[in-house]
């Protein structure tokens, strides 16, 4: 009988903490489990406003290139218009000093 105490004993010892081991896991993995879901809502989130970001980043840098390209096109024009009024300068010149010596 102090045999099957000890064994009863022994077994109890064993079972019991896994008995409040399982119970305190079931709990703590609803709490974990609920932080996860915290947690990827959080970086669906933040993925979401980086994409949000980047499409804006996307969208200036085009603006930023039209403009580029636009500036381009006017400093192309505005060399042209020199290039014009310095050959009208030339021909005004040559044609007042023509007019001069005679």
């Amino acid at each position: 009988m102090n045999q099957k105490l000890t064994s009863l004993l022994k077994m109890a010892a064993i079972a019991l903490p896994l008995a409040l081991s399982a119970c305190a896991s079931t709990g703590d993995l609803s709490a974990v489990s609920a932080k996860a879901d915290k947690a990827q809502t959080t970086a669906d989130d933040a993925l979401s406003k980086a994409n949000a970001a980047q499409s804006t980043a996307n969208d200036a840098l085009s603006k930023a290139n039209d403009a580029m390209n636009k500036a381009d096109e006017a400093m192309t024009a505005a060399d042209q218009a020199k290039t014009a009024a310095n050959e009208a300068n030339e021909k005004a010149s040559r044609m007042f000093k023509k007019a001069m010596e005679k």
